[in-house]
């Protein structure tokens, strides 16, 4: 039997829960050590993972636990620090989005992950949804043509999950501009192959929600950012965590020179998709009709699975990727720069909205530590 990469689990009592079928059915990782600060059930879940270990203190686990890799599943404005201290030691990294909350401890994350021996990924899963990897595979495929614009939404009303999960309040909706725009770029970004953002301009809807303090959030109910690509091109990307909506979490639209798709944007509608090479006239045709031929043979052979997994199955291709780049089997999908381009237009947003939508200008983390 091959060697298994012994991992530890940061955050293991609520979200690093959710990595362990993925765990179980890649076969090739074992959980060594989990972590928490709920030491009340961190017992409960080192059973539930098979672990030897456990610990509250994540510094501990990461100097003392037999592992060698590490998945860091706990609030924002932890993943940073938590991040660094297991590429200090060499272990690799696959952690939750965004990759940070701060330009400043940005460099930090990516200096690090320059200077280690661990491979540092970015957890970003719905860029491995169904859909998703079906409009990826068109694209590179030729049969969008060139790619120049798109739009990502992520509509999740939040205001009762900020109490409970309080570092929402501050993290999430307590910091105008675009706060958790990963999920909307992420996958765009992937169907705009070599580019990225170089300049955003952000602006809000203004406040019409009352925490239970009586306090109004400090994030406007909706964000718009605009985003210009290194190519000309212009994505546009909507957050809104407090308006009283159904969700629509993965809205998505992209437009090409020879293609169009745009995403169902409620319960009982269809993706839609027009190629010019498929259809000799303007008239969508439903994405799922086209998903067997271009659904990648990865997808195809662990579908049933994965969707058990969680986000529409890209909480198993996201871990499945993650060993293979550790395994030398492929390039990590989402590296350490790939995770800048991804959450540091969101950072820059949130000083371009204070400066009342100002085109300000992103850094490309690949200039910071050469």
């Amino acid at each position: 039997m091959p060697k298994k990469i012994k991992v530890g689990v940061i955050g293991a009592v609520k979200r690093g829960s959710s990595f362990k079928l993925a765990v179980d059915v890649v076969d090739r990782l074992k959980v060594e050590a989990v972590c928490d600060i709920n030491e009340e059930k961190l017992e409960e879940k080192r059973i539930y993972f098979g672990a030897s270990e456990k610990y509250t203190d994540y510094r501990e686990m990461i100097k003392r636990a037999d592992i060698e890799a590490v998945i860091v599943a706990t609030p924002m404005p932890l993943h940073v620090p938590q991040s660094i201290a297991a590429l200090k030691n060499n272990l690799h990294v696959l952690s939750e989005v965004p990759a940070g909350v701060s330009i400043r401890e940005c460099r930090n994350l990516v200096k690090a992950a320059v200077e280690s021996k661990g491979i540092y990924m970015m957890a970003e899963n719905f860029t491995y949804m169904k859909p998703n990897t079906v409009v990826k595979e068109m694209v590179l495929r030729g049969f969008f043509g060139e790619t120049y614009y798109a739009e990502g939404e992520y509509l999740h009303e939040l205001k009762g999950l900020n109490e409970i999960t309080r570092w929402r309040r501050k993290w999430q909706t307590g910091i105008n501009g675009i706060t958790y725009g990963t999920h909307s770029l992420g996958p765009i970004l992937q169907w705009m192959p070599g580019d990225r953002v170089v300049s955003v301009s952000c602006a809000g809807s203004g406040h019409h929600y009352k925490d239970p303090r009586g306090d109004y959030y400090e994030n406007e109910d909706t964000c718009v950012m605009l985003c210009k690509t290194a190519r000309g091109g212009l994505i546009k990307i909507r957050i809104d965590m407090l308006s009283d909506r159904p969700h629509a979490m993965h809205n998505y639209c992209l437009q090409g020179t020879d293609g169009s798709y745009e995403s169902a944007r409620s319960a009982g509608e269809k993706d839609r998709i027009w190629l010019r090479s498929r259809s000799g006239e303007m008239k969508w045709t439903d994405l799922e009709d086209l998903s067997e031929e271009f659904l990648p043979s990865y997808w195809k052979k662990y579908m049933e699975i994965a969707k058990k997994a969680g986000h529409g199955g890209g909480d198993f291709f996201e871990v499945l990727d993650f060993v293979d780049s550790i395994e030398g089997r492929k390039p990590c999908p989402i590296g350490i720069h790939q995770a800048m381009d991804i959450t540091l237009p969101g950072l820059v947003s949130q000083q371009s909205i204070k400066k009342g939508g100002k085109w300000l200008p992103v850094p490309d983390s690949r200039s910071w530590h050469k």
